[in-house]
């Protein structure tokens, strides 16, 4: 039996033993990974690949073990103290940093500047304009002690549906990937990092976590993996966010085609891959995930740690896999601003990324229709007072729902924004309309059902029923206003994907409000505006016709109102081009016939309660293949209401004749832009090549490069040089598994959208091939749509 002195002696020894193994253990640098690696047990390996904590409900929560870290950001990775490596901070975006803007016990507020959502984005077609909207998002994120922002959204617009279509930027995937890069180079420029999301072909909102997305191989290389293809190439993203969905019939986040065959074999993308927030999930194994290349597993269990351990042991999982995940996090870890212990203010700059904030947003904005009556300053009208109709008009929304909302400290609002450029408001109307949206607020939520959680306001602005405004408030208000905007708002966000009817489509209030207000201000000579305050398309055939003008603020951000005003005044000359087409009708788009909610519940309930699959639920073909958007509706020769890559201008522009230079494997296109209309202004040019006629059917046309001019002065002109390379021409060849560029003679049209063409020219082109791994392949035969 040992004596008391015997077992302090024994003590001393073990804890001054411990002691020693602590500080000899190496410690994290970017100089001594591997040493780091070797020395990581298999427990510390395992945990680094599983999130620490889940904060987004900001409660202290702990999963894994990590301490709240930043009261509402999304999760963190695993902090091993002992080895030197820290947690890292995972905030949400991507319109803005989103964490909880007021914590308990803390006088201090921690708003976040609410940005321009993506459409808005994406419609400036000014790359340049979103670097510097991702620097000051990078310098946010940074600033409040975060180190990853989860964006941005970089998924197809394959349906005007889509509840989550606004975080996206287009229909097409060149200018997908082209503004994504932009932005994430911004914010990578600033010492932050982003996580491009959601990887792959996650296309609507219903059944999302387990939909099976069906799609051939080309449309997915050619379409839904193009954008991320390029902002990888281009920008190498620090993490890159697997989705829920499955494709052809196996999960994203464990899918080895996806995250290691394409991602890394054939792209060469040398970042992190994370899981979207779900955790343990039924039909897929944490060591599946592991072994297909997901380096994190968020928001992370302790059963996935223990896994992936098992795993190892049992042989289910090769310690190389794990080694190789873990070694990528590390990568990933030391060039973190929690690594570098970046001293992180949590104060912001919101007045110079306000500014940035308002100018992105007005270049954004997309005029649909001009009667001359816009610009006010300059239309020989005298504006001062304006009835404001539409309950938008008071509650302006600047962005989506679900994680995607951003928590600003103000919002500006129509009648603020008029207010700031001289002009007032119908009181009457003012006050009707406050009164009635605090009274709606109320309401919506007292009738929120609980399972709707993307309807708490912790989710973002919602959207509340018009009200009815009769023909005689319209004729008593009509007396006293000069001019009267109308403002038809439109809300959609995460979980859920948008009806055509009272969504899509206006409802019948709103259709009767907007041919009232324009009857009744028409017949005193007195012009009417909508805005259409939505990230997302509407329907506008049906009433296009009644008012002066229209125009798309989409979701602006918390300077809405102000750009807007600047608009209208003209103090800045829209530029904004759509990156959607916008139909006559939903149901116009193809896909549309296999997107969730064209089927009855009954029906759905018959099919479920037969143990059948139900399409646009359980699964959704992707019948259309490569016609998606303006590949469609040009091909085939639809009827659009507004067709991709239009806006108008407050001046007009004239087109030289176009050139094309081919060197080596570098194609330029060249385009004189003049001036020639009254005011200053910048155009688009877009460059839209059609192929000869070879062993695979194309599209008519598709977009190739784009270009914007610096703002030019009446009677000024710019040459826009456009390049692009080779292989960009190339169609993905199943039968070769490869890109194949055909020979032949290439038509390089260039114009102001896909439906006014301004100059062609020609060029002959090589054949040029890029063997790919073969991946993706699809397990159920599709009928695919032919020209």
């Amino acid at each position: 039996m040992k004596t008391m002195k015997q077992a302090f002696l024994c003590a001393a020894i073990a804890c001054s033993t411990g002691l020693q193994a602590q500080t000899s253990a190496p410690q994290l640098s970017a100089n001594n990974i591997d040493e780091v690696l070797e020395a990581m047990t298999l427990e510390e390996k395992a945990r680094l690949l599983v999130g620490g904590a889940n904060n987004f409900f900001g409660d202290g929560a702990v999963v894994g073990g990590e301490a709240d870290l930043v009261a509402g950001a999304a999760g963190t990775t695993a902090a091993i103290p002992r080895l030197g490596i820290p947690a890292t901070v995972l905030t949400d975006g991507p319109a803005g940093v989103r964490i909880d803007p007021t914590r308990k016990n803390d006088p201090n507020t921690y708003y976040a500047t609410g940005f321009p959502i993506g459409t808005c984005l994406a419609s400036t077609w000014n790359t340049e304009l979103v670097g510097r909207v991702g620097e000051a998002i990078g310098n946010e994120t940074m600033e409040y002690r975060c180190d990853v922002i989860l964006g941005p959204g970089m998924n197809l617009h394959r349906n005007p549906l889509c509840g989550r279509n606004f975080e996206y930027y287009s229909e097409d995937p060149l200018l997908t990937g082209k503004i994504a890069a932009a932005y994430i180079r911004g914010v990578q420029s600033q010492g932050a990092g982003v996580s491009a999301k959601h990887f792959a072909v996650n296309s609507q909102e219903t059944d999302r976590t387990s939909v099976d997305e069906r799609v051939s191989q080309r449309a997915a290389r050619e379409l839904y993996l193009r954008g991320f293809e390029i902002a990888v190439r281009e920008s190498s993203p620090w993490t890159i966010m697997a989705s829920y969905n499955q494709i052809n019939g196996q999960y994203s986040m464990g899918n080895h085609d996806l995250l290691t065959k394409i991602l890394r074999d054939d792209w060469g993308y040398k970042g992190i891959v994370m899981t979207d927030w779900i955790g343990i999930r039924k039909g897929l194994l944490t060591t599946d995930e592991v072994h297909a290349g997901n380096d994190l597993l968020e928001p992370g269990q302790p059963a996935q740690t223990n896994e992936i351990i098992e795993g190892v042991k049992s042989g289910r999982l090769d310690i190389k896999d794990v080694d190789r995940n873990v070694r990528r996090m590390l990568e990933y870890i030391v060039k973190t601003p929690s690594f570098r212990h970046y001293p992180a203010s949590n104060k912001p700059d919101f007045k110079a990324h306000a500014q940035i904030t308002r100018q992105t947003a007005t270049e954004g904005m997309v005029l649909l229709k001009n009667n001359g009556t816009l610009p006010w300053k300059t239309a020989g009208q005298k504006i001062k007072t304006v009835a404001l109709f539409g309950e938008n008009s008071y509650d302006f929304l600047s962005g989506g729902t679900g994680s995607g909302c951003v928590h600003p400290p103000y919002v500006v609002d129509m009648v603020e924004g008029l207010k700031n450029v001289g002009i007032s408001s119908s009181d009457t109307l003012t006050n009707l309309y406050n009164k009635y949206i605090d009274f709606a607020r109320l309401k919506f939520q007292a009738d929120r059902h609980p399972a709707r959680w993307y309807q708490m306001e912790m989710f973002g602005q919602q959207k509340y029923p018009e009200i009815t405004i009769s023909p005689i408030c319209i004729g008593n208000v009509v007396k006293g206003s000069d001019a009267a905007i109308i403002t038809i708002g439109r809300q959609a966000g995460e979980g859920v994907d948008r009806e055509i009817e009272g969504e899509f489509n206006l409802t019948q209030n709103e259709r009767q409000m907007i041919m009232d207000v324009s009857n009744a201000f028409h017949a005193m000579g007195k012009p009417v505006v909508v805005v259409i305050n939505s990230g997302s398309v509407i329907e506008t055939a049906s009433w296009s016709a009644y008012p002066d003008a229209i125009l798309v603020a989409w979701q602006p951000g918390m300077e809405g109102g102000n750009s807007v005003a600047d608009i209208l005044t003209g103090k800045v000359n829209p530029s904004g081009k759509l990156t959607m087409t916008w139909p006559i009708a939903a149901t116009d788009h193809p896909s549309t016939q296999n997107f969730p909610g064209q089927m009855d519940l009954y029906s759905y309930d018959a099919a479920k309660s037969n143990g059948h699959d139900v399409p646009g639920y359980d699964y959704t073909n992707h019948e259309e293949d490569i016609y998606v958007g303006y590949r469609f509706f040009d091909s085939f020769d639809r009827e659009v209401a507004y067709p991709f890559g239009f806006g108008l201008s407050y001046t007009t522009f004239e087109y030289g004749k176009p050139s094309v230079r081919v060197s080596g494997n570098t194609i330029t296109v060249s385009v004189s832009v003049k001036n020639t209309g009254k005011v200053s202004g910048k155009e688009v040019a877009q460059v839209y090549v059609t192929a000869p006629k070879g062993r695979l059917e194309k599209p008519a046309h598709e977009l190739k490069a784009f270009g914007k001019t610096r703002e030019l002065r009446p009677g000024e002109s710019q040459t826009l040089n456009m390049t692009l390379q080779k292989r960009d021409l190339a169609s993905f060849d199943e039968a070769g598994s490869q890109w194949l560029v055909e020979a032949g003679t290439y038509t390089f049209a260039v114009g102001a959208s896909s439906r006014d063409i301004r100059g062609r020219a020609t060029a002959n082109i090589s054949q040029l091939t890029e063997p790919t791994s073969n991946a993706l392949a699809p397990k159920q035969e599709l009928k695919l749509m032919k020209q």
